[in-house]
């Protein structure tokens, strides 16, 4: 049988095997928990809590501060400490709601009423109050995405287990571990649009996991499972809906245009949570890894606990690692420090103990044509970015260069080794802050 895939993407040591073996273990912080308003893609939250207030694991200490926004929970019982700008793994300074843990764990009271005597619009608030978030990385707010301004145009829900990206493992081992999970979210948010139908799409370098979940589906109507051919970048929104429905979208276009709906494994787990159980988000899979960490572990972790903490739970660093990297190789960035809280966001935690990267010289384009083979929107890397090196915006933007989807796969491929990556996504910025201005 054929595999669903696209055209372009590259093949990198996809590095799972340091964690993929590793069960899900639950780590609860010893220390401090720093919650920063912003884990998420538009307005950041307000906090509802001051200075000496008392919380509880699960207690709501932030409000949304609009539409696109999420409520943030506090995930452990203790003290407000402080409301003051902290580092995030991102590197920036961002408001925070710093806890002091008191290692006790005390929870709210978690209360969500009979799932069969729900309404739509109460599934929606329900995933609204619980503050969920894409937890693939980007991090949209689940309710904005899942109230399209016209529901009965919705013909897929995708569900995003490729984890594309080399090196993480969370979701392949939430659907090695609780695959009913993921299929009874998935019939939840089903169940919002009566006419679409549920794709779970999982690389084929994770048979393992594509029969797990397959089993859970088996005379299920609504829902198939599409096994992906391993490329990168196989998981990214638009690839993956070219890949499982045969539908194209641009830049201007959302999946919602396609009839399309696709949300990562974690998130899909967290809408289970939140409407069968009233949980909301304040706990995610971590995958620490690398060839740097002694002891690669997929971690539930708790939002807003040190990534120190984290590294010693997976055994330290064999040695002081070059590079360490929050989120994937491909598409994550660099950290300059590790002293920072893990967000929402916040899928992984990758240690080296060498930065090929730092080590190689750019040299001259050769002209080879391998970036534009390679790039899933069919753009031209090389000369694009040297129009966005030389502020040649107009240009940059008139060879369609906004439609970059900062994937990386041109500065993988590139055998001249130059950062086309980077270019690529400062003329794209570039392009869309003109826009506004417009």
């Amino acid at each position: 049988m054929a595999l669903f895939t696209f055209s372009g993407g590259v093949h990198p040591d996809d590095g799972k095997e340091y964690a993929k073996n590793s069960p899900i273990t639950e780590y609860l912080p010893k220390g401090d928990v720093v919650l920063p308003v912003g884990q998420h893609i538009g307005a950041p939250a307000k906090p509802i809590v001051q200075k000496g207030d008392q919380v509880l694991a699960g207690q709501k200490v932030a409000e949304a501060g609009g539409f696109v926004s999420a409520n943030i929970f506090s995930s452990v019982s203790g003290t407000v400490k402080a409301i003051e700008p902290r580092v995030t793994p991102a590197g920036a300074k961002v408001n925070a709601i710093v806890i002091e843990n008191d290692g006790e764990f005390k929870e709210a009271e978690f209360k969500a009423k009979p799932y069969k005597e729900m309404a739509r619009e109460e599934i929606l608030a329900a995933i609204k109050e619980a503050g969920i978030v894409g937890l693939g990385g980007a991090g949209f707010p689940t309710h904005v995405k899942l109230a399209p301004k016209d529901p009965d145009a919705i013909e897929y829900i995708i569900v995003n287990g490729a984890e594309c990206e080399p090196y993480i493992t969370g979701d392949y081992r939430i659907m090695m571990e609780t695959p009913e999970v993921l299929v009874e979210g998935l019939n939840i948010v089903l169940d919002l649009f009566p006419k679409a139908k549920g794709i779970i799409a999982v690389e084929d370098n994770k048979k393992d996991a594509i029969a797990k979940v397959s089993g859970c589906v088996k005379g299920d109507s609504r829902i198939t499972v599409a096994e992906l051919k391993t490329k990168y970048p196989q998981g990214a929104e638009r690839s993956l809906i070219y890949a499982t429905t045969g539908r194209a979208i641009n830049s201007s276009m959302l999946p919602a245009d396609a009839g399309c709906i696709v949300d990562n494994v974690a998130t899909i787990v967290a809408v289970k949570e939140a409407v069968k159980e009233g949980k909301p988000l304040f706990r995610r899979v971590v995958t620490v890894t690398g060839d740097a960490v002694e002891s690669p572990k997929n971690l539930l972790v708790r939002t807003g606990t040190n990534v120190n903490e984290l590294i010693d739970a997976a055994g330290g660093f064999k040695g002081q690692p070059e590079k360490v990297i929050s989120g994937g190789p491909m598409m994550g960035m660099a950290m300059f420090t590790t002293d920072v809280p893990a967000v929402k966001t916040f899928s992984s935690l990758l240690a080296f103990t060498k930065d090929p990267v730092s080590a190689v010289e750019p040299s001259n384009c050769i002209n080879c044509g391998r970036c534009v083979s390679v790039c899933p929107q069919k753009l031209m890397p090389a000369r694009l970015s040297v129009l966005a090196d030389n502020n040649n915006f107009e240009a940059f933007e008139a060879l369609h260069g906004d439609e970059c989807v900062e994937c990386g796969c041109c500065s993988f491929i590139c055998p001249a080794k130059r950062n086309l990556a980077q270019s690529m996504k400062t003329g794209r910025k570039q392009v869309l802050a003109n826009r506004r201005k417009k």
